[in-house]
Protein backbone atom coordinates (compact mmCIF):
# COMPACT_ATOMS: atom_id res chain seq x y z
CA UNK A 1 0.00 0.00 0.00
CA UNK A 2 1.45 3.47 -1.60
CA UNK A 3 1.01 6.88 0.31
CA UNK A 4 0.43 7.24 3.34
CA UNK A 5 -1.69 10.16 3.96
CA UNK A 6 -1.45 12.81 7.08
CA UNK A 7 -4.19 12.88 9.59
CA UNK A 8 -7.40 14.67 9.12
CA UNK A 9 -6.53 15.34 5.29
CA UNK A 10 -8.37 14.08 2.55
CA UNK A 11 -7.07 12.68 -0.73
CA UNK A 12 -8.57 13.32 -3.82
CA UNK A 13 -6.90 12.01 -7.01
CA UNK A 14 -7.77 12.88 -10.20
CA UNK A 15 -6.80 10.44 -13.18
CA UNK A 16 -5.64 12.78 -16.51
CA UNK A 17 -3.81 15.94 -16.93
CA UNK A 18 -5.80 17.39 -19.33
CA UNK A 19 -8.06 19.96 -19.34
CA UNK A 20 -10.65 19.19 -17.79
CA UNK A 21 -8.32 17.78 -14.89
CA UNK A 22 -6.40 20.49 -14.34
CA UNK A 23 -9.09 22.56 -13.70
CA UNK A 24 -11.20 20.40 -11.42
CA UNK A 25 -7.97 20.04 -9.51
CA UNK A 26 -7.71 23.97 -9.46
CA UNK A 27 -11.34 23.96 -7.97
CA UNK A 28 -11.19 21.25 -5.62
CA UNK A 29 -7.58 22.63 -4.06
CA UNK A 30 -8.88 26.38 -4.05
CA UNK A 31 -12.22 25.30 -2.41
CA UNK A 32 -10.53 23.17 0.05
CA UNK A 33 -6.96 24.13 1.34
CA UNK A 34 -6.36 20.95 3.48
CA UNK A 35 -7.21 18.14 0.95
CA UNK A 36 -4.29 16.76 -0.92
CA UNK A 37 -4.95 17.37 -4.43
CA UNK A 38 -2.70 15.57 -6.90
CA UNK A 39 -2.85 15.14 -10.70
CA UNK A 40 -1.84 11.54 -12.30
CA UNK A 41 -0.91 12.18 -16.24
CA UNK A 42 0.12 8.54 -17.56
CA UNK A 43 2.29 10.59 -20.58
CA UNK A 44 5.44 13.10 -19.80
CA UNK A 45 2.96 15.87 -21.08
CA UNK A 46 0.62 17.56 -19.93
CA UNK A 47 -2.35 19.64 -21.07
CA UNK A 48 -1.01 18.19 -23.91
CA UNK A 49 -4.28 19.12 -25.97
CA UNK A 50 -4.27 22.37 -24.72
CA UNK A 51 -1.05 22.96 -26.26
CA UNK A 52 -1.77 22.26 -30.02
CA UNK A 53 -5.79 23.64 -30.19
CA UNK A 54 -6.49 25.98 -32.57
CA UNK A 55 -3.45 25.62 -34.15
CA UNK A 56 -1.56 26.62 -31.31
CA UNK A 57 -3.19 29.72 -29.82
CA UNK A 58 -6.07 27.86 -27.80
CA UNK A 59 -9.53 28.19 -28.52
CA UNK A 60 -10.77 28.89 -25.06
CA UNK A 61 -14.30 29.03 -25.20
CA UNK A 62 -17.07 31.05 -27.60
CA UNK A 63 -18.85 33.80 -26.99
CA UNK A 64 -22.75 32.95 -26.49
CA UNK A 65 -24.30 34.65 -23.62
CA UNK A 66 -27.53 32.50 -24.33
CA UNK A 67 -27.25 29.70 -22.33
CA UNK A 68 -29.62 27.54 -24.27
CA UNK A 69 -27.87 28.58 -27.40
CA UNK A 70 -24.73 27.93 -26.29
CA UNK A 71 -25.71 24.22 -25.51
CA UNK A 72 -27.16 23.72 -28.82
CA UNK A 73 -24.19 23.34 -30.73
CA UNK A 74 -23.40 20.12 -28.63
CA UNK A 75 -24.53 16.98 -30.76
CA UNK A 76 -24.47 15.03 -27.82
CA UNK A 77 -25.34 16.34 -24.30
CA UNK A 78 -27.12 19.48 -25.35
CA UNK A 79 -29.87 19.35 -22.95
CA UNK A 80 -27.78 17.75 -19.65
CA UNK A 81 -24.93 20.89 -20.00
CA UNK A 82 -28.06 23.93 -19.58
CA UNK A 83 -27.79 23.51 -15.97
CA UNK A 84 -23.81 23.13 -15.55
CA UNK A 85 -23.66 25.93 -18.03
CA UNK A 86 -25.97 28.31 -16.01
CA UNK A 87 -23.36 28.14 -13.06
CA UNK A 88 -19.87 27.86 -14.84
CA UNK A 89 -19.92 29.12 -18.90
CA UNK A 90 -18.16 31.24 -20.90
CA UNK A 91 -18.69 34.68 -19.02
CA UNK A 92 -17.35 32.66 -15.94
CA UNK A 93 -14.69 31.09 -18.06
CA UNK A 94 -13.74 34.66 -19.00
CA UNK A 95 -13.50 36.30 -16.00
CA UNK A 96 -11.80 33.17 -14.14
CA UNK A 97 -8.92 33.59 -16.90
CA UNK A 98 -8.40 37.27 -16.27
CA UNK A 99 -8.44 37.10 -12.37
CA UNK A 100 -5.34 34.86 -12.95
CA UNK A 101 -3.51 37.34 -15.38
CA UNK A 102 -5.09 36.34 -18.85
CA UNK A 103 -6.38 38.30 -20.94
CA UNK A 104 -8.98 36.82 -23.92
CA UNK A 105 -9.86 38.23 -26.64
CA UNK A 106 -12.84 37.28 -29.33
CA UNK A 107 -12.55 37.00 -32.99
CA UNK A 108 -15.43 37.97 -35.28
CA UNK A 109 -17.15 34.46 -35.20
CA UNK A 110 -17.20 34.33 -31.67
CA UNK A 111 -14.12 31.93 -31.15
CA UNK A 112 -12.34 33.37 -27.78
CA UNK A 113 -8.99 32.88 -27.73
CA UNK A 114 -5.67 34.30 -25.13
CA UNK A 115 -4.77 37.95 -26.34
CA UNK A 116 -1.22 36.37 -26.92
CA UNK A 117 -2.27 33.90 -29.47
CA UNK A 118 -0.23 31.88 -27.60
CA UNK A 119 -1.85 28.28 -26.25
CA UNK A 120 0.77 28.28 -24.02
CA UNK A 121 -0.44 31.18 -22.09
CA UNK A 122 -3.50 29.50 -21.02
CA UNK A 123 -0.71 26.03 -19.90
CA UNK A 124 1.47 27.85 -17.92
CA UNK A 125 -1.75 30.01 -15.93
CA UNK A 126 -3.31 26.63 -15.73
CA UNK A 127 0.19 25.15 -14.32
CA UNK A 128 0.68 28.24 -11.88
CA UNK A 129 -3.13 28.28 -10.71
CA UNK A 130 -2.33 24.42 -9.46
CA UNK A 131 1.01 25.06 -8.02
CA UNK A 132 -0.68 27.94 -5.93
CA UNK A 133 -3.75 26.44 -4.77
CA UNK A 134 -1.72 22.92 -3.66
CA UNK A 135 -2.42 20.51 -6.33
CA UNK A 136 0.24 18.37 -7.08
CA UNK A 137 0.86 16.95 -10.56
CA UNK A 138 2.65 13.74 -11.25
CA UNK A 139 3.49 12.88 -14.64
CA UNK A 140 4.45 9.23 -15.91
CA UNK A 141 1.73 8.51 -13.56
CA UNK A 142 -0.83 5.93 -14.76
CA UNK A 143 -4.11 4.82 -12.77
CA UNK A 144 -4.58 1.39 -14.05
CA UNK A 145 -7.59 0.26 -11.67
CA UNK A 146 -10.29 1.77 -9.92
CA UNK A 147 -11.72 -0.59 -6.92
CA UNK A 148 -14.79 -0.09 -4.27
CA UNK A 149 -13.54 -1.51 -0.71
CA UNK A 150 -16.36 -1.98 0.70
CA UNK A 151 -15.37 -2.93 4.13
CA UNK A 152 -13.15 0.76 4.20
CA UNK A 153 -15.17 2.17 7.09
CA UNK A 154 -14.28 5.97 4.61
CA UNK A 155 -16.15 4.38 1.55
CA UNK A 156 -12.98 5.42 -0.17
CA UNK A 157 -12.11 3.90 -3.72
CA UNK A 158 -8.33 2.20 -3.99
CA UNK A 159 -7.12 3.47 -7.04
CA UNK A 160 -3.95 1.47 -8.73
CA UNK A 161 -1.04 3.30 -10.08
CA UNK A 162 0.74 1.64 -12.27
CA UNK A 163 4.45 3.43 -11.30
CA UNK A 164 3.03 3.46 -7.44
CA UNK A 165 0.62 0.83 -6.39
CA UNK A 166 -2.38 0.78 -4.57
CA UNK A 167 -3.37 3.99 -2.62
CA UNK A 168 -6.72 4.86 -0.91
CA UNK A 169 -8.66 8.18 -1.96
CA UNK A 170 -11.95 10.09 -0.53
CA UNK A 171 -12.53 11.34 -4.25
CA UNK A 172 -11.36 9.92 -7.36
CA UNK A 173 -12.24 11.67 -10.75
CA UNK A 174 -12.00 10.47 -14.12
CA UNK A 175 -10.65 12.99 -16.61
CA UNK A 176 -8.68 10.68 -19.16
CA UNK A 177 -10.56 11.78 -22.24
CA UNK A 178 -12.58 10.19 -25.00
CA UNK A 179 -11.57 7.50 -27.33
CA UNK A 180 -10.31 3.61 -27.33
CA UNK A 181 -7.06 5.16 -25.72
CA UNK A 182 -8.87 6.44 -23.07
CA UNK A 183 -8.20 4.16 -19.89
CA UNK A 184 -10.66 5.72 -17.94
CA UNK A 185 -13.85 4.13 -20.09
CA UNK A 186 -12.13 0.96 -19.49
CA UNK A 187 -12.20 1.80 -15.26
CA UNK A 188 -15.47 3.21 -15.81
CA UNK A 189 -16.90 -0.02 -16.74
CA UNK A 190 -15.47 -1.93 -14.72
CA UNK A 191 -17.09 0.02 -12.03
CA UNK A 192 -20.76 -0.55 -13.29
CA UNK A 193 -21.13 2.16 -15.39
CA UNK A 194 -22.42 1.83 -19.13
CA UNK A 195 -20.87 3.68 -22.24
CA UNK A 196 -21.77 4.61 -25.73
CA UNK A 197 -18.76 3.30 -27.81
CA UNK A 198 -16.28 5.85 -28.83
CA UNK A 199 -16.41 7.11 -32.51
CA UNK A 200 -14.32 9.83 -34.20
CA UNK A 201 -15.63 13.61 -34.68
CA UNK A 202 -14.72 16.42 -36.30
CA UNK A 203 -13.02 14.72 -38.91
CA UNK A 204 -12.20 16.07 -42.57
CA UNK A 205 -13.26 14.46 -45.68
CA UNK A 206 -11.17 12.36 -48.15
CA UNK A 207 -12.13 13.33 -51.58
CA UNK A 208 -10.26 12.41 -54.76
CA UNK A 209 -11.74 14.52 -57.29
CA UNK A 210 -10.16 16.21 -60.54
CA UNK A 211 -12.93 19.50 -59.70
CA UNK A 212 -10.32 19.49 -56.52
CA UNK A 213 -6.74 18.64 -57.92
CA UNK A 214 -4.60 21.59 -57.55
CA UNK A 215 -6.66 23.57 -55.20
CA UNK A 216 -5.37 23.05 -52.12
CA UNK A 217 -5.61 26.20 -49.31
CA UNK A 218 -8.44 27.73 -51.25
CA UNK A 219 -11.29 28.16 -49.38
CA UNK A 220 -14.86 29.80 -49.39
CA UNK A 221 -16.20 31.48 -46.79
CA UNK A 222 -19.76 30.39 -47.05
CA UNK A 223 -20.90 27.29 -48.62
CA UNK A 224 -23.13 24.71 -47.72
CA UNK A 225 -22.47 20.74 -47.17
CA UNK A 226 -25.33 17.91 -46.78
CA UNK A 227 -24.94 14.09 -46.81
CA UNK A 228 -28.24 13.29 -49.24
CA UNK A 229 -30.81 10.85 -47.38
CA UNK A 230 -28.98 11.42 -44.07
CA UNK A 231 -30.57 14.56 -43.21
CA UNK A 232 -27.10 16.62 -42.28
CA UNK A 233 -26.54 19.56 -43.44
CA UNK A 234 -24.40 22.83 -41.97
CA UNK A 235 -22.63 25.72 -43.48
CA UNK A 236 -20.01 27.80 -43.21
CA UNK A 237 -16.49 28.46 -44.41
CA UNK A 238 -15.18 25.24 -46.60
CA UNK A 239 -11.47 24.58 -47.32
CA UNK A 240 -9.39 22.11 -50.09
CA UNK A 241 -6.84 20.22 -48.68
CA UNK A 242 -4.28 17.83 -50.11
CA UNK A 243 -6.72 15.22 -49.26
CA UNK A 244 -10.11 16.35 -49.49
CA UNK A 245 -12.27 19.31 -47.64
CA UNK A 246 -12.38 20.33 -44.72
CA UNK A 247 -12.99 23.63 -42.71
CA UNK A 248 -15.85 24.33 -39.88
CA UNK A 249 -18.93 23.61 -42.35
CA UNK A 250 -17.47 19.70 -42.85
CA UNK A 251 -15.92 19.86 -39.62
CA UNK A 252 -19.64 20.37 -37.88
CA UNK A 253 -21.15 18.08 -40.04
CA UNK A 254 -18.64 15.33 -39.43
CA UNK A 255 -19.77 16.43 -35.47
CA UNK A 256 -23.39 15.77 -36.02
CA UNK A 257 -23.35 13.08 -38.12
CA UNK A 258 -20.26 11.45 -36.64
CA UNK A 259 -22.53 8.08 -35.70
CA UNK A 260 -24.26 8.01 -39.11
CA UNK A 261 -20.65 8.68 -41.03
CA UNK A 262 -19.23 5.77 -38.64
CA UNK A 263 -22.01 3.39 -39.88
CA UNK A 264 -21.72 4.46 -43.67
CA UNK A 265 -17.93 2.83 -43.65
CA UNK A 266 -16.86 6.80 -43.92
CA UNK A 267 -17.92 6.38 -47.56
CA UNK A 268 -20.97 8.09 -49.19
CA UNK A 269 -21.83 10.96 -51.46
CA UNK A 270 -21.12 14.77 -49.98
CA UNK A 271 -23.22 17.76 -51.41
CA UNK A 272 -21.90 20.96 -52.15
CA UNK A 273 -23.09 24.38 -52.36
CA UNK A 274 -20.60 26.81 -52.98
CA UNK A 275 -22.70 29.46 -53.77
CA UNK A 276 -24.58 29.49 -50.50
CA UNK A 277 -27.55 30.70 -49.77
CA UNK A 278 -28.47 30.90 -53.26
CA UNK A 279 -30.31 27.81 -54.34
CA UNK A 280 -30.05 26.63 -58.07
CA UNK A 281 -32.45 29.12 -59.56
CA UNK A 282 -31.77 31.81 -58.01
CA UNK A 283 -27.88 31.40 -58.88
CA UNK A 284 -29.07 30.89 -62.37
CA UNK A 285 -30.72 34.27 -62.11
CA UNK A 286 -27.19 35.63 -61.09
CA UNK A 287 -25.42 34.17 -63.75
CA UNK A 288 -28.19 35.07 -66.24
CA UNK A 289 -27.55 38.79 -64.87
CA UNK A 290 -23.96 38.36 -65.66
CA UNK A 291 -24.76 37.20 -69.02
CA UNK A 292 -26.94 40.28 -69.97
CA UNK A 293 -24.52 43.02 -68.39
CA UNK A 294 -20.86 41.70 -69.45
CA UNK A 295 -21.58 39.65 -72.89
CA UNK A 296 -17.81 39.88 -74.23
CA UNK A 297 -16.18 39.13 -71.27
CA UNK A 298 -15.12 35.32 -70.74
CA UNK A 299 -17.17 33.86 -68.33
CA UNK A 300 -13.92 32.40 -66.21
CA UNK A 301 -12.92 35.67 -66.04
CA UNK A 302 -15.78 36.52 -63.60
CA UNK A 303 -18.39 35.43 -61.22
CA UNK A 304 -21.29 36.87 -59.25
CA UNK A 305 -20.94 34.58 -56.25
CA UNK A 306 -17.54 35.94 -55.31
CA UNK A 307 -15.54 32.50 -55.27
CA UNK A 308 -12.10 31.86 -55.94
CA UNK A 309 -10.69 32.16 -59.63
CA UNK A 310 -8.96 28.63 -59.47
CA UNK A 311 -12.18 27.55 -58.12
CA UNK A 312 -14.62 29.05 -60.42
CA UNK A 313 -12.19 27.84 -63.25
CA UNK A 314 -12.91 24.36 -62.15
CA UNK A 315 -16.51 24.66 -61.75
CA UNK A 316 -16.77 26.20 -65.13
CA UNK A 317 -14.45 23.08 -67.01
CA UNK A 318 -16.88 20.46 -65.15
CA UNK A 319 -19.78 22.63 -66.47
CA UNK A 320 -18.61 22.11 -70.47
CA UNK A 321 -18.15 25.69 -70.49
CA UNK A 322 -14.72 26.11 -72.34
CA UNK A 323 -11.73 28.95 -70.83
CA UNK A 324 -12.38 31.03 -74.26
CA UNK A 325 -16.55 31.36 -73.56
CA UNK A 326 -17.94 34.53 -73.37
CA UNK A 327 -20.60 35.32 -71.11
CA UNK A 328 -22.54 36.38 -74.42
CA UNK A 329 -22.07 33.14 -76.28
CA UNK A 330 -23.03 31.08 -73.27
CA UNK A 331 -25.82 28.90 -74.00
CA UNK A 332 -28.78 28.27 -71.50
CA UNK A 333 -27.60 24.53 -71.73
CA UNK A 334 -24.50 25.46 -70.47
CA UNK A 335 -25.84 28.19 -67.73
CA UNK A 336 -28.11 25.40 -65.95
CA UNK A 337 -25.00 23.13 -65.72
CA UNK A 338 -23.12 25.95 -64.56
CA UNK A 339 -25.37 27.28 -61.76
CA UNK A 340 -25.66 23.29 -61.16
CA UNK A 341 -21.91 23.03 -60.17
CA UNK A 342 -21.90 26.39 -57.96
CA UNK A 343 -24.81 25.10 -55.92
CA UNK A 344 -25.01 20.81 -56.31
CA UNK A 345 -21.23 19.62 -56.52
CA UNK A 346 -21.66 16.16 -55.68
CA UNK A 347 -18.26 14.67 -54.43
CA UNK A 348 -17.78 11.00 -53.21
CA UNK A 349 -16.08 10.82 -49.81
CA UNK A 350 -13.68 7.78 -49.73
CA UNK A 351 -12.19 7.49 -45.74
CA UNK A 352 -11.41 10.80 -43.37
CA UNK A 353 -8.51 12.54 -41.13
CA UNK A 354 -8.58 13.44 -37.67
CA UNK A 355 -8.93 16.72 -37.14
CA UNK A 356 -5.44 17.62 -35.48
CA UNK A 357 -6.49 20.50 -33.76
CA UNK A 358 -9.39 18.60 -31.88
CA UNK A 359 -9.34 15.05 -32.27
CA UNK A 360 -12.88 15.00 -30.47
CA UNK A 361 -14.56 11.82 -29.96
CA UNK A 362 -17.98 11.32 -29.65
CA UNK A 363 -19.49 8.19 -26.85
CA UNK A 364 -17.96 7.79 -22.78
CA UNK A 365 -20.06 7.59 -19.72
CA UNK A 366 -23.59 7.32 -20.25
CA UNK A 367 -24.94 11.29 -18.57
CA UNK A 368 -27.85 9.53 -17.33
CA UNK A 369 -25.24 7.29 -14.52
CA UNK A 370 -24.09 10.93 -13.42
CA UNK A 371 -25.33 13.52 -11.52
CA UNK A 372 -24.59 16.69 -13.71
CA UNK A 373 -25.31 19.06 -11.16
CA UNK A 374 -22.00 17.41 -9.06
CA UNK A 375 -20.33 15.16 -11.83
CA UNK A 376 -20.71 12.60 -9.44
CA UNK A 377 -21.24 9.00 -10.15
CA UNK A 378 -24.88 7.88 -9.40
CA UNK A 379 -23.37 3.88 -9.37
CA UNK A 380 -20.06 4.10 -7.57
CA UNK A 381 -19.72 6.54 -4.30
CA UNK A 382 -16.83 8.80 -4.30
CA UNK A 383 -16.45 8.99 -8.20
CA UNK A 384 -16.84 11.83 -10.72
CA UNK A 385 -15.77 12.45 -13.88
CA UNK A 386 -15.88 15.53 -16.22
CA UNK A 387 -14.40 16.01 -19.66
CA UNK A 388 -14.03 14.00 -23.16
CA UNK A 389 -15.03 10.80 -20.92
CA UNK A 390 -18.28 11.79 -20.70
CA UNK A 391 -20.40 11.46 -23.76
CA UNK A 392 -20.68 14.79 -24.24
CA UNK A 393 -19.18 16.33 -27.45
CA UNK A 394 -19.65 19.80 -29.45
CA UNK A 395 -18.74 21.19 -32.44
CA UNK A 396 -15.48 22.99 -33.58
CA UNK A 397 -15.15 26.58 -32.14
CA UNK A 398 -14.04 26.42 -28.85
CA UNK A 399 -17.21 24.81 -27.63
CA UNK A 400 -15.30 21.37 -26.46
CA UNK A 401 -13.01 23.30 -23.73
CA UNK A 402 -15.60 24.89 -22.31
CA UNK A 403 -17.65 21.97 -21.53
CA UNK A 404 -13.93 20.45 -20.36
CA UNK A 405 -14.24 24.21 -17.61
CA UNK A 406 -17.34 23.63 -17.17
CA UNK A 407 -17.56 19.46 -16.03
CA UNK A 408 -13.89 20.46 -14.38
CA UNK A 409 -15.44 23.05 -11.99
CA UNK A 410 -18.72 21.81 -11.04
CA UNK A 411 -16.59 18.58 -10.50
CA UNK A 412 -13.84 19.87 -8.39
CA UNK A 413 -15.87 22.04 -6.24
CA UNK A 414 -18.08 18.73 -5.45
CA UNK A 415 -15.18 17.06 -4.51
CA UNK A 416 -14.33 19.72 -2.02
CA UNK A 417 -17.31 18.72 -0.08
CA UNK A 418 -16.76 15.93 3.56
Amino acid sequence: MAGELQAGRRRILVAGGGAAGFFAAIACAEADPRAEVTVHEATARPLAKVRISGGGRCNVTHACPDVGEFARNFPRGSSELIGPLHRFGPAETVAWFLERGVELKTEGDGRVFPVTDRSSTVVDCLLAAARRAGARLHTGSRVSAIARRPGDAGGRLAVTLAERGVVMADRVLIATGGGGASAGLGIAASLGHSVAPPVPSLFTFHVADPRLKGLEGVSARLAGVWVPGLGLRESGPILVTHSGLSGPAVLRLSAWGARELRGAGYRFALGVNWAEPRTREQAGADLDSSRAAQPRRRVTSANPFGLPARLWERLAAAAGVAPTTTWGALSNEALRALAGQATACEFLVEGKTMNKEEFVTCGGVRLEEVDMATMASRICPGLHFAGEVLDIDGITGGYNFQAAWTTGWQAGRAMALP
